[in-house]
């Protein structure tokens, strides 16, 4: 994979414990030079309004650094409130992290 591709892979819930260290592994890749993070929620089942809100707010600051976010491997619970909250229509989900970089390779 590139080196402008940084990926997160989400391994707990992202909920009110766990978005300050989601939020330190945006702040480490705003420094790294990437140009797109991968955030892979193969591992997650849940979702609270505080996991919400981190994402964007990490979509935000990435986007603010020029940094492309996208999701991968969403799992239907955490889909349906996506699609409840209308964030599917901000964040580019991809099925799969092999999906992504069939897309990416196809673009280069």
């Amino acid at each position: 994979m590139s080196q402008q591709v940084k990926v997160i892979k989400l391994n707990k819930n992202l909920n009110a414990e766990t978005s300050s260290e989601f939020q330190q592994d945006i702040a480490q890749i705003l420094e790294s030079g990437a140009k797109i993070v991968l955030v892979d929620c193969q591992n997650i089942t849940f979702l609270d309004s505080s996991g919400l809100g981190s994402l964007v707010l990490a979509f935000k600051n990435l986007r603010d650094a020029d940094i492309k976010m996208v999701l991968c491997s969403v799992k239907e619970e955490v889909r349906m409130i996506f699609e409840l909250t209308s964030m599917n229509e901000i964040f580019e989900i991809f099925p799969s992290e092999d999906a992504f970089n069939q897309v990416l390779l196809a673009a280069n």
